[in-house]
């Protein structure tokens, strides 16, 4: 398995660009799935993620081409065989589930196995499958797999979700697009790759309101046709690039990020010290001579500060002066960075849900292993500004959510390679 080396290299300077947003790319690939008509992405990330929706879509019979070095999505189900999502390609990404509510829309049955993911807590399905069965789908759950059938087709209707749920919210979404009558889903998640999925659904011929509000208004139509739409930045990239000049020192300026996709998170740096501010080509990143200083964050559904987010602001607040409490409420045992970064000389005590930090004057290299996607890249941010080197073993993680992350850290200043084979 490869590995990532940083060495401490003092402040970052220059511009990284952020990509596409892995959440939103992964939402609207499958939206292909309820037309005949041709569906192109562009600003897409290039990532193993969304290689391994284009696998599964491929699997049910749609094309996917990639175009311009896989910044543009070429997708067209015109000719769908298959409506069953396989075990081998589902379990190893949560958002495969998502192909479910299209394929039932379009066509009144799908099996879809039960997904896998990071090991962050337990995601159960069930809000998924209770909002598709209020737009009167029947579901049997055997063997594994989720067997829908809706032989009429779907019908609009309302439902409240109990939890807000992301990928839930996006399912009902697309599969309401073609229900008929209308459907109302209240307490709906109101994250910004929700309001991409239903701006890319109205290019489609889709009929929605309510989009980056917790109401969702949705007007059935007989079919959808095809669109050309840019996937939204990804506020998770961007949030993470922000953080490295904020541990390390130095300027940064994220190239096409937008401050109302991370406003909460922006709020959080402000607390701690760090300069935000916005230019023509995005958000500049500068943190002054003084020392970071410890601040409270909890996560919350947006637009609150994002669980995404959480284990990077962790490293952070490992050099801030002062102690600081990190409380997850979106997932529990999302902790799992918090060892290894004490193996890096970090003071940490969880307890639960909260995380209590303690600032050090500074953090010693060290090799660390990487346990879930955010957890990987906490700790090369924890090794930008460690004294030494610091090895992270099992990165394969970090190709799931982040492009090119070692030459954009590089040509910013950073000390980072990748070791194959490790």
């Amino acid at each position: 398995m490869d590995s990532i080396v940083v060495t401490g290299n003092g402040p970052l300077r220059g511009q990284i660009p952020i990509a596409g947003a892995k959440n939103a790319c992964l939402t609207l690939m499958p939206a292909t799935l309820l037309s005949d008509e041709p569906l192109t992405l562009t600003n897409a990330p290039r990532l193993s993620d969304i290689a391994m929706m284009g696998t599964l879509l491929q699997s049910l019979g749609a094309e996917v081409a990639q175009m311009q070095g896989g910044k543009v999505l070429a997708l067209s189900s015109h000719a769908l065989d298959n409506h069953v999502a396989d075990y081998d390609i589902v379990r190893k990404m949560r958002a495969s589930i998502l192909v479910l509510g299209p394929m039932l829309a379009r066509d009144g049955h799908a099996v879809v196995s039960l997904p896998g993911g990071c090991a962050i807590g337990a995601r159960p399905v069930d809000l998924h499958l209770r909002a598709l069965e209020a737009l009167g789908a029947e579901l049997d759950l055997r063997d594994g797999y989720v067997h829908a059938k809706a032989p009429g087709g779907l019908r609009g209707g309302t439902f409240e979700f109990p939890l807000v749920s992301v990928g839930a919210t996006e399912n009902a979404l697309m599969a309401a697009t073609l229900a008929r009558g209308t459907t109302v889903l209240k307490n709906a998640a109101r994250e910004p790759e929700i309001a991409d999925l239903a701006r890319c659904l109205r290019k489609m011929g889709a009929r929605i309101e309510g989009e980056g509000t917790s109401t969702l208004t949705i007007e059935g139509v007989a079919r959808l046709g095809g669109a050309t739409h840019a996937v939204v930045p990804d506020r998770i990239e961007l949030g993470t690039y922000m953080i490295a000049p904020a541990i390390c020192g130095g300027e940064v300026e994220c190239l096409g990020g937008r401050i109302d996709l991370v406003q909460a998170f922006c709020d959080a740096l402000d607390r701690a010290g760090i300069t935000v501010a916005e230019t023509e080509a995005g958000l500049k990143v500068t943190r002054g001579d003084g020392p970071v200083r410890a601040t409270d964050v909890a996560t919350e559904p947006f637009p609150g500060f994002p669980t995404d987010l959480q284990a990077q602001m962790m490293a952070l607040m490992c050099t801030a002066e002062g102690t600081s409490l990190l409380e997850e409420r979106i997932f529990e045992n999302r902790f799992m960075h918090a060892p290894e970064l004490m193996r890096m000389g970090a003071r940490i005590d969880v307890q639960g849900g909260t995380a209590t930090v303690t600032g050090v004057d500074r953090l010693k290299g060290a090799p660390v292993m990487a346990t879930d996607l955010r957890a990987s890249v906490s700790l090369i941010l924890a090794g930008l500004a460690a004294e030494g080197e610091t090895t992270v073993h099992r990165v394969y993680h970090l190709d799931r959510g982040y492009e090119s992350v070692e030459e954009k850290l590089r040509n910013v200043g950073a000390k980072i390679e990748r070791i194959s084979g490790q």
